[in-house]
């Protein structure tokens, strides 16, 4: 497998009018030598027409398109085409800042321990001004298991998942992103916490558009009982892998503490 990061982009509804602002912010990036980017792009179901907004000349680009399931199967569709060591998100109508990739990768190819990095987001609202946010944590490294304390406190992510850039074996265990309607990259988020040490970077990252459009403005996203399945799932999963992950520790510090066999 070469230097490659892998860049994975659901595209739905109104999404698509965006992408050629994605793809400038991908194009703005300088990645360390011997290192190249792959953009996936995933068409969450028939007459996308991502193709009318992208380049036909770069070989960058991977276009392919699935059965309607929703932005988190797209997303996972989208890895399963994918070659990269490492996995970038990038939602259709959100875009990268200057020297982002180069930072997810410095920290992952530096810290052997760390399996997914994110990073400062800054909102870009519809008349073209940005807002910014305090209560980010601290720059550096993200203690296993922090990531769920804060969420089962606030019901909300303390940091933002949309910004996840994940080593490739550990997506795949995972499974990718979580099958939900909405909340998928929080649940994936909470997963990947539960099995390794992350990595905050204080640069921001993402410039996150807000928009009529997009899947957060539903009804449904932050109340109601889709919401509740949504959380109560997420939680249950985040759970049972800590558990797990609790039980093969004392597994192995008791086998590591055993007596030797006669």
């Amino acid at each position: 497998m070469s230097n490659v990061i892998s860049i994975v982009t659901p595209v739905h509804g109104a999404g698509a009018q965006f992408l050629s602002d994605a793809y400038a912010s991908l194009r703005r990036q300088d990645l360390p030598d011997g290192w190249s980017w792959e953009w996936c792009v995933q068409e969450d179901g028939s007459d996308i027409q991502a193709a009318r907004h992208l380049p036909s000349d770069d070989q960058r680009i991977r276009i392919s398109a699935s059965r309607r399931g929703g932005p988190h199967v797209a997303r996972t569709m989208a890895f399963a085409r994918s070659t990269g060591l490492y996995v970038k998100n990038l939602d259709a109508d959100d875009q990268l800042t200057p020297g982002v990739l180069a930072r997810d990768i410095a920290v992952l190819e530096e810290h052997p321990s760390v399996g997914w990095t994110t990073s400062r987001v800054v909102d870009l609202l519809e008349d073209g001004s940005t807002v910014s946010f305090d209560g980010d944590p601290d720059p550096g490294s993200l203690s296993q298991g922090s990531a769920y304390g804060f969420w089962a406190e606030h019901r909300r992510p303390h940091v933002h998942p949309a910004t996840l850039c994940v080593r490739r074996p550990l997506l795949a265990l995972l499974g990718g992103w979580m099958a939900l309607p909405a909340s998928g990259d929080t649940g994936l988020l909470l997963g990947l916490d539960a099995l390794s040490d992350g990595w905050f970077i204080g640069d921001v990252g993402l410039i996150y558009r807000k928009h009529a459009g997009q899947i957060t403005t539903h009804p449904n996203h932050k109340a109601g009982a889709e919401w509740e399945a949504r959380m109560s799932l997420i939680q249950e999963h985040a759970s049972a892998l800590r558990t797990w992950v609790g039980i093969a520790i004392e597994s192995e510090a008791k086998t590591l503490g055993a007596e030797p066999s006669t």
